[in-house]
């Protein structure tokens, strides 16, 4: 699933809307203590008081919300896996009131094996359906863009930790005195999901069982990932980024001036322009190549690239999303790190920094086009300054 994909089917989840429907609803509470759970309760979403409703809907929104390959990651499934969650959760799918509730069991069970949280959670599965229109809605047409759609049936889960209330000093209008609250309820933080998944991704119009939509919390769990969905092993933005600079010191060296160091943010900023995928364009060795001789680099062969990647990620014919190289070319800051001082600067101004010496000692130079300040003082050129 791309961005689009993901913001298309988020919008939807709200009340009172006629391209999603809720059915059902299965929350599960598990004690921190022993792991064990300690109340489960399964019902149709539309028993639910509307407060109730609305709590849960923002809290779904909450678990599609976020950067794709930072906080959302679509995971394909691995081949072979013992109980395999993408079994469990695409016969789930149809199976009848009662049934269907034994099988995410199945998935809380392995969320909980060999793994001890600090508060007790509850984690919330739903099952509904998703209708997505045939074509774009116009408002000519006499047939209605709602009179053909797709339907596509889903599962989501959202896991939540709780919190005990505070105690607090209270005034008893009734008994006219102070005293200390008594609440002992514990409240679930639907604001901020621990974790979650959708199933199945959904890219355009066509729903694909082979691969489930993660969604990560404050930290990417590579447990839940691999033991509790079952899926392969992900690469992060991050990551993605890290291996493109590998290659390019593999290829380049460690040493690398600014004009190349731009050259190559340019190239990659505009094969991201000039695609018009909904999804940014992924680089492989034969494109590194060709960023990198478009760049300027001299005696850049295929073969040397090849190697490259073979020898960072052991795979030849890895993809990374350019996006992840330059995430923001306009926006996003680059971070040039020095012993005196760090300095932050757009990808698209690196052609304007330069290392030189300077009375015998290294120095940073910025080349700029108007005036300077730091903390509201304008900066003295030091050619106007006397010894």
């Amino acid at each position: 699933m791309n961005k689009n994909d993901i913001a298309q089917i988020r919008k939807q989840f709200k009340l009172d809307n006629d391209l999603l429907k809720v059915k059902d609803i299965f929350n599960v509470y598990i004690r921190k203590e022993s792991s064990e759970i300690y109340h489960q309760e399964s019902q149709p979403f539309p028993m639910l008081e509307r407060e109730q409703q609305e709590l849960f809907m923002a809290n779904f929104k909450k678990v599609l919300t976020g950067k794709v390959d930072q906080k959302l990651f679509e995971v394909r499934f691995q081949e072979q896996a013992e109980d395999h969650t993408q079994v469990i959760l695409y016969e789930a799918l149809d199976m009848d009131d009662g049934e269907w509730e034994e099988q995410m069991l199945k998935i809380v069970e392995k969320m909980f094996r060999d793994v001890e949280y600090e508060k007790d959670m509850v984690v919330t599965f739903i099952r509904g359906e998703y209708f997505k229109p045939t074509k774009k809605s116009n408002d000519e047409a006499e047939i209605s863009d709602r009179d053909e759609v797709y339907l596509h049936p889903f599962i989501l889960c959202s896991m939540n930790q709780t919190d005990q209330p505070k105690r607090s000093l209270v005034f008893d209008y009734i008994e006219k005195e102070f005293k200390a609250s008594v609440a002992v309820d514990s409240i679930i933080n639907l604001k901020s999901p621990v974790a979650g998944f959708l199933f199945p991704s959904f890219t355009e119009n066509s729903a694909d069982v082979n691969h489930i939509l993660y969604s990560a919390g404050k930290k990417l769990d590579y447990h839940f990932i691999e033991n509790v969905l079952n899926g392969e092993e992900i690469m992060t933005a991050e990551d993605d980024k890290a291996v493109f600079e590998e290659i390019v010191k593999e290829v380049v060296g460690e040493e690398v001036d600014t004009n190349t160091l731009s050259n190559v943010y340019e190239e990659i900023n505009r094969i991201i322009e000039e695609e018009e995928e909904e999804e940014a364009p992924k680089l492989d060795y034969k494109d590194v190549e060709r960023v990198l001789k478009v760049s300027g680099v001299e005696g850049v062969d295929t073969d040397q690239v090849e190697m490259a990647f073979q020898k960072v990620i052991d795979d030849e014919k890895y993809e990374m999303k350019a996006s992840s190289i330059v995430p923001n070319y306009t926006s996003k800051s680059i971070k040039i790190q020095t012993k005196v001082a760090n300095i932050s600067i757009s990808p698209q101004d690196i052609k304007y920094v330069k290392q030189v010496n300077h009375n015998g000692k290294r120095c940073l130079l910025i080349e700029v086009d108007e005036e300077t300040y730091i903390d509201g003082f304008k900066i003295i050129p030091e050619a106007s300054l006397s010894y």
